[in-house]
């Protein structure tokens, strides 16, 4: 039986009334996952688990109730994006709905206008907003303004969508080791996951999910790239919630120690171009290689992770393109967990 066949059936079979239900319950906007329990994060993935069955096993290539059906989304990117886009116009395609690519040279998103009046004259017309932002102010703006939901696609300090991909590829790995679990969250405990990498998006919503859904994690930057407090302090309470750990370190050997998973993204995001060449000095040490697991001590069977675009400084090919590596697996997920949001948040409620 193929990874697609075994995972997601297994999964199918786990789906929970109780998630099922946290569904219903859902913020009106996808800001963060911080605003999210751990529930509603499982019913979430949970349901991208099920869209990516109904269509990868059984061939399902579009939503039978077609719940966008004479909806447009307004997709809003003042980034460039491969994953992002692909997956979001995909899915808004297999809803049944419109998707309105608006970027940066499109509309005049804060430019001659407000932000505020862009997303009361944007909202008006649509029926719900996908953003990829810049500043994080410009995404709580949108929300705040907006007459519609507003699914966060990114910004400086979050990204949701991918760390529920990122929770997808797990569930999916580690569900097929460990076929004796109940649930999404017997698959995660004890499962520890280490970050080495930039002090970036990417982590603060690792950071903002993981431990309160029952991971371990250690998380590794250069010293001059501190993790922010306000993130280390919800982590914090959140893993004492879920009685799990969160630790910081500076040296990746001590961060991989014991892990399962290792995570790495971009050292150099969009906007830090002119940082490159320092950057690229602070990182030294920093790139993931099969050397630094084993000299750490990560676990003999430990799984790569990397949202993409990936550049050779961060990971060596024999990682990124070795079996350990789910990279595009994690990727493909995307499609699927961006297809689950839209599904719970945008469709009119009667």
């Amino acid at each position: 039986m193929s990874r697609l066949n075994g995972a997601t059936t297994a999964l199918s079979a786990q789906r929970s009334v109780h998630h099922a239900a946290a569904l219903k319950t859902l913020p009106r906007h996808m800001i963060s996952l911080s605003d999210y329990s751990a529930e509603q994060i499982a019913a979430l993935v949970e349901s991208a688990a099920e869209f990516k069955r109904k269509t990868k096993v059984e061939g399902q290539t579009f939503h039978p109730d077609a719940p966008l059906r004479g909806q447009t989304v307004a997709l809003l990117f003042s980034k460039r994006s491969t994953r992002t886009r692909v997956a979001s116009e995909s899915s808004i395609a297999y809803l049944g709905g419109h998707a309105m690519f608006l970027g940066k040279e499109d509309i005049q998103l804060g430019v001659n206008e407000s932000l505020r009046d862009s997303a009361q004259v944007i909202s008006s017309m649509v029926d719900g907003i996908f953003a990829r932002v810049g500043a994080h102010s410009d995404i709580t703006t949108l929300a705040e303004h907006s007459t519609v939901p507003v699914i966060n696609a990114l910004c400086d300090e979050n990204h949701p969508t991918q760390i529920l991909a990122d929770l997808l590829t797990i569930w999916e790995v580690y569900g097929e080791r460990r076929p004796e679990a109940r649930n999404m969250f017997d698959v995660f405990r004890g499962l520890r996951v280490a970050w080495v990498g930039d002090a970036n998006n990417i982590v603060y919503e690792m950071l903002a999910a993981m431990p309160k859904c029952g991971f371990d994690m250690r998380v590794c930057t250069p010293a001059k790239y501190p993790i922010p407090e306000g993130v280390r302090a919800q982590a914090k309470g959140d893993a004492e919630k879920a009685e799990v750990s969160v630790e910081y370190f500076t040296d990746p050997l001590e961060a991989v120690r014991d892990a399962d998973i290792i995570v790495t993204d971009t050292w150099v995001s969009m906007g830090q171009e002119a940082e490159k060449a320092q950057r690229l000095r602070d990182f030294q040490g920093y790139q993931v290689s099969r050397e630094m697991a084993e000299q750490g001590g990560a676990k003999k069977d430990w799984t790569f992770m990397h949202c993409l675009p990936r550049k050779p400084e961060e990971v060596t090919d024999e990682v990124f393109y070795s079996d350990r590596s789910v990279v595009f697996q994690e990727a493909e997920n995307r499609k699927w967990t961006i297809l689950a949001a839209f599904a719970a948040l945008l469709p009119k409620k009667n």
